[in-house]
Parts: structure tokens; sequence; C-alpha cells
């Protein structure tokens, strides 16, 4: 049973589902990294009880079982164990607490307000989309929903530590793209911090993760990584369309000389 999820898992993780991998993403990102590196050290000890617990069962359950005792066999009546219920107690709370200790340095390492960032970008929630305002810049892109094809993506340069400032303007929604970071709630009235940085150029999607709506399931988000030259010509393109030079209007022709009567 243990090597079918095992083997189940693997598989799922070579599958695309709309743009996400639903159990093992690549990391792109350290916090990425580090949420993935939590993954699997919790996975593995887990699946490692998992196992050890199913292969006791079955050995009771074969060694013990009626068709090998004597007709009429009673096995022995034991009432309690002081020693081994507090182990069986003992055990998995240290389990579950290193788990919790585990998660929680995660926690504040990757969803804590950085310092040091080369980039602010303030990323505001609404029914049904995103905005990301680059602060220091008029530029905002508008990530409005839609599930008839790609939204328009979330533009970063590579290699460069982006502080993100999450804001809800309705209800609650949350940012989640699996290769980047943790699911991050934008919250109306409090103030949310991640951050990313991206490694290598390419493009990465991600989805609302808190039910927000009827068109919850349209709040796609796709994050754009390129290089700093192509990022510099993508800004300049924006801030120009934002102050378009005006055409230079036509002169007036000269109306024509009144002729002599």
């Amino acid at each position: 049973m243990a090597l079918s999820l095992v083997t189940a898992a693997v598989l799922l993780s070579s599958c695309d589902l709309g743009g996400l991998s639903p159990i093992f993403p690549t990391p792109v990102s350290p916090n990425g990294q580090h949420i993935y590196d939590t993954y699997i050290g919790i996975s593995i000890p887990a699946i490692i009880i998992f196992v050890a617990v199913e292969i006791a069962l079955l050995w009771v359950v074969l060694r013990y079982r009626r068709s090998r005792q004597p007709v009429g066999y009673v096995p022995p009546q034991i009432h309690g164990h002081t020693g081994l219920e507090v182990v069986w107690t003992v055990i998995p709370l240290i389990v579950v607490l290193a788990i919790a200790y585990y998660s929680y340095l995660t926690l504040e390492k990757d969803f804590q307000p950085i310092t040091g960032e080369q980039m602010l970008v303030t990323v505001s929630g609404h029914q049904f989309g995103w905005d990301y305002a680059y602060q220091g810049t008029e530029v905002v892109v508008h990530q409005e929903g839609t599930l008839a094809g790609d939204v328009t993506p979330f533009v970063v340069p590579v290699n460069t530590l982006v502080k993100l400032q999450f804001q809800g303007t309705d209800v609650i929604h949350s940012w989640w793209v699996p290769a980047i970071s943790g699911k991050t709630d934008a919250v109306p009235g409090y103030d949310n911090y991640s951050w990313l940085k991206i490694s290598q150029p390419g493009t990465w999607r991600g989805e609302c993760a808190e039910l927000c709506g009827a068109g919850h399931s349209n709040m796609q988000i796709i994050v754009q990584a390129i290089d700093q030259a192509s990022y510099d010509q993508w800004m300049a393109k924006q801030v120009a369309g934002l102050h378009p030079t005006p055409s230079p209007k036509a002169s007036p022709s000269p109306s024509p000389s009144a002729s002599p009567r």
C-alpha cells in the first residue's frame, strides 16, 4: 500500500494540471525552495512511520489470525500497560512538536517583511483578479481573471529581491504560485508580506487559493521572469504607454487671398 502511494505521488508530480504541478513543483525562488525542503523533511519521516505502522499491523493480523489458533482459543486478557501507554503517547507528541517547530521556522523566514529589497510591488486582490503596483513608478499591471486564455503576466527581473506587499480590496484572497512561494492572504485592512527572487527566466503559474466568490476559479496568476535588460525595456514601454507623446498638430492651411473685384 505504501509503495502504491509513493508511486502515485511520483506519477502525479509529472502531470500538468492547468499549469500547476500538484505534488512536487520545481522551486525557482529561495522561499519556494524552503517550502519544498520542509515538505520533503516532513514527508520522509511520515512515510517511514506509516510503513512501520502498516507492517506492524499486518504482522499482528497474520501472526494472530483465528485460523492459526486452536478451537475455542481466547487470547490473554490484559488490562492496561502504563509504560507502553506512556511511550505511544510521548513519541507521537515529540514527532508532532518537531513538525510544528520545523514548519514555524520556515514560516518565520519566508512570511515576514524583509529588508534590503531591490523592488517593492504592492499586490492587490479583488473580485476577480490581481493588480500589481510597482512602487516608485506609475506602472500597474492589471491581471483580470479569465478562463478563456492567459492573463497578463506579472513581470519581474531575474536574480532580483522583490518584496511583495499584499492587500485585499473586498474579500480575502490568497496569492499562490507553488514554484515561487507559499500561499499569502490578501486581507482587507491588513497588509501581509512575502518576497521572491527568481533564479532563471521563465513563466510560472498559480491561482487564488481562497474561495472568494463566484468567479474564484477565474483568478489565474502568471509570473514571468526576464533578464534585467529585457525588464528595463519592458518597464520603459509601460511608462511610455502611460504618457504617450502627442502627435504634432497639422498647421492650418492659409486661407486663399480674396481676389480683387
